[in-house]
């Protein structure tokens, strides 16, 4: 199973003609030699139930040779290969003792009295501490609350949070959905925040499973749709409440849902671009640059620049794209355009 494969001059998926040191598709960006490797991934799983893991490590290494090197397969690949090495180191070292439970001196115990089974307890308790600080999630929230709350107020800092928090989970819940891992946000005070996760995912039968562009897809629009919907509640909460915070927070998430649109660099829209073909694109740009003429909004604008350079200035288009993704990001346009016209930027403060 080690044998490098037959070179391919062809694209499994879409059969666009490629060189033989191309080891993904300009198109659609399928693996060239995804079926090899997927064999080569269920092959390496059962070596690892029998717990052969250096002929494990082997074969993971000679999967290497035909991923991308800046690819998400190679980077998973590659720390695969970094754990198996620690199994193998660890199955080479001699016996490590037993460790033992944590216990204080007889002249710490006099010292301490009856708080000597507390100090125990704490002691024991040590690694759920160091547990408890590595919660990013919740420390970067608080801070990014923290910020806004200092800048706008309580109630504007604390919507404008948690309008962030349900974006995020959008994307977060839609890759768990596929089966796939993903970590709890991130937040980045003053910036955002991120939900990371794994396109590649072994299966139970040893497979090696990519998400697809229609799957990348999903995930990028399931935040949008997410923050968009939260914004709608502010817009309700603000109607039902008269408060003010209320409306700009509504307003603002609709303005960052939809700057996360334009389809560039790292944000949504580049993703959600990835499964659309040029037709697709094109039908975009111009329901873009409608939305932006009606509402006056200069972002619809920035999505349409953003699709302008996505058509003329890149070969990554399909031959194929996803319909379903283009009518859910031109709902999405049209919902955010109905928060623009609806939810004033009233002041907070």
């Amino acid at each position: 199973m080690t044998e490098t494969p037959q070179p391919r001059s062809t694209c499994p998926h879409c059969g666009t003609i490629v060189a033989e040191d191309v080891l993904s598709c300009p198109q659609c960006q399928t693996l060239i030699y995804s079926e090899w490797l997927e064999t080569l991934a269920a092959r390496a799983q059962h070596l690892e139930e029998v717990k052969l893991w250096a002929d494990a490590r082997d074969l993971w290494l000679a999967a290497l040779s035909k991923l991308p090197h800046a690819s998400r397969q190679a980077e998973w690949t590659r720390n695969h290969v970094q754990q198996l090495d620690a199994v193998l180191h660890a199955t080479d070292a001699p016996a490590i003792p037993q460790k033992q439970e944590p216990q204080l001196s007889p002249r710490w115990r006099k010292w301490l009295g009856p708080l000597a089974p507390v100090a125990v307890v704490l002691i024991k308790a040590k690694g759920l501490l160091l547990a408890l600080f590595k919660l990013k999630f919740l420390l970067s929230f608080a801070a990014f609350f923290g910020l806004y709350w200092a800048l706008y107020g309580f109630w504007f800092g604390l919507g404008f949070a948690f309008s962030i928090l349900v974006h995020e989970m959008g994307h977060y819940i839609a890759v768990r959905r596929l089966g796939m891992k993903a970590e709890l946000p991130v937040f980045l005070p003053g910036f955002g925040a991120y939900v990371r996760w794994q396109m590649t995912h072994v299966e139970p039968d040893g497979s090696l499973r990519v998400a697809t562009l229609f799957e990348s897809a999903q995930v990028a629009l399931a935040g949008p749709i997410a923050g968009m919907l939260c914004s709608a509640g502010f817009f309700g909460l603000y109607l039902a409440t008269g408060q003010p915070a209320w409306a700009a927070v509504a307003h603002a998430g609709a303005w960052l849902n939809l700057l996360n649109l334009i389809p560039v660099w790292f944000l949504d829209g580049a993703r959600a671009a990835d499964a659309l073909n040029k037709v697709h694109r094109v039908l975009l740009l111009l329901t873009a640059i409608l939305l932006g003429v009606l509402l006056g909004q200069g972002g619809y604008y920035l999505v349409a620049l953003g699709l302008g350079w996505r058509i003329f200035f890149t070969k990554d288009a399909p031959e194929h794209g996803s319909n379903r993704v283009m009518v859910v990001f031109v709902l999405l346009l049209f919902a955010l355009g109905l928060l623009f016209g609806f939810a004033p930027m009233r002041a907070v403060r």
